[in-house]
């Protein structure tokens, strides 16, 4: 096989020998709920001046898929608040099938029953979809609104356009511990995928994470006590291990950042939406691909960060919740990373 160009972009493969082929992108860091495990209920968001424009958005976008990113995840805060986020999905699905294999959404579902046809045809074919809890009342006091209903009709409205839903539920001590199984049956018969998360230990938020850090080994032995749990092969590209419920027939995905540290096989990294490149969720690792951008020499400056973020890279995150009163792991917010 002939050796690449010197002057062509080469794959990104960081000094672990990771090959990196799946950018989480984040278009905004606003979002329409507040769940408590996320973020205060007074949270300041960026100033929309600081927001990439769509036109960097998708120029960032090529140069990812130019260096072997296959797989882009569109992510917040929340991702259908910004106004021309379809706008970006169409730019991006031309494309899937060329430079890109999959194109994907995470949302919280409450403004997707308007967009969900559009997303369908603009070459989305699956979202991943936070829900946390099939209870109205117990809804609002996770995301401190009122808006089951509007993400019920989104996920609804993402079956009737053909999008393939994944259900992420994050698991939280003495919220919605005792509803896990019945969301997971709700789930597999709606005909979705589940994946359960444990609490991130991201940015600083109003109550003590200690309090509802539910470790999803405890969960796993629960589950087992009342289903057969099959292993699975599958994976998703993501940080998730997954299993099949044999009495459900459908798939469970299991994410576990405290308990069970998944980064030997990462192969993403994670742009924010004033473009600042984290080299791993769990770290402050990070290269400015906004000024990258806004150079003099865009496309080469562009490509001299991703390869300092290759260099800068972490073997791993060092996540935990080990005692009462504990600071986050980091200043920054999960809605300001993107998910």
């Amino acid at each position: 096989m002939a050796s690449p160009s010197p002057l062509a972009p080469v794959p990104l493969v960081d000094r672990f020998q990771r090959a990196i082929t799946y950018l989480r992108l984040s278009v905004i860091d606003r979002c329409d709920l507040r769940c408590t495990y996320c973020m205060p209920e007074r949270q300041t968001f960026l100033p929309k001046s600081e927001v990439l424009s769509l036109e960097e958005l998708h120029r960032l976008s090529l140069g990812f898929m130019a260096r072997g990113v296959r797989k882009i995840r569109l992510t917040g805060g929340e991702p259908l608040v910004r106004r021309d986020m379809v706008d970006l999905v169409r730019a991006l699905g031309r494309h899937i099938g060329e430079a890109l294999d999959e194109l994907t959404l995470t949302t919280n579902a409450t403004q997707l029953a308007q967009h969900a046809a559009a997303l369908a045809a603009a070459g989305v074919r699956r979202v991943n979809i936070s829900l946390d809890t099939l209870d109205r009342a117990r809804f609002a006091q996770i995301a401190r609104r009122d808006a089951l209903p509007s993400v019920l009709e989104g996920i609804a409205a993402a079956r009737e356009a053909g999008l393939a839903v994944k259900v992420n539920t994050v698991a939280l001590k003495g919220q919605n511990e005792d509803e896990l199984p019945d969301l997971i049956a709700w789930a597999h018969g709606q005909g979705f995928e589940i994946t359960l998360i444990e609490v991130m230990p991201l940015g600083v938020v109003d109550g003590d994470r200690f309090d509802h850090y539910l470790p999803l080994s405890q969960v796993r032995a629960d589950l087992e006590r009342r289903w057969t749990l099959l292993p699975d092969a599958h994976r998703s590209g993501g940080p998730a291990r997954y299993m099949r419920v044999a009495e459900t027939g459908g798939r469970l995905g299991l994410i576990t950042p405290l308990t069970g540290n998944f980064c030997d096989g990462c192969n993403r990294v994670r742009v924010t939406a004033t473009g600042q490149l984290y080299a791993c969720l769990g770290g402050r690792e990070q290269v400015d691909l906004r000024a990258a951008l806004r150079g003099a020499q865009p496309d080469t400056a562009l490509h001299e960060a991703l390869d300092q973020a290759m260099a800068i890279k972490p073997e791993k995150h060092h996540f935990t919740i080990d005692r009462p009163g504990a600071p986050p792991a980091l200043a920054r917010h999960m809605s300001m990373t993107g998910g």
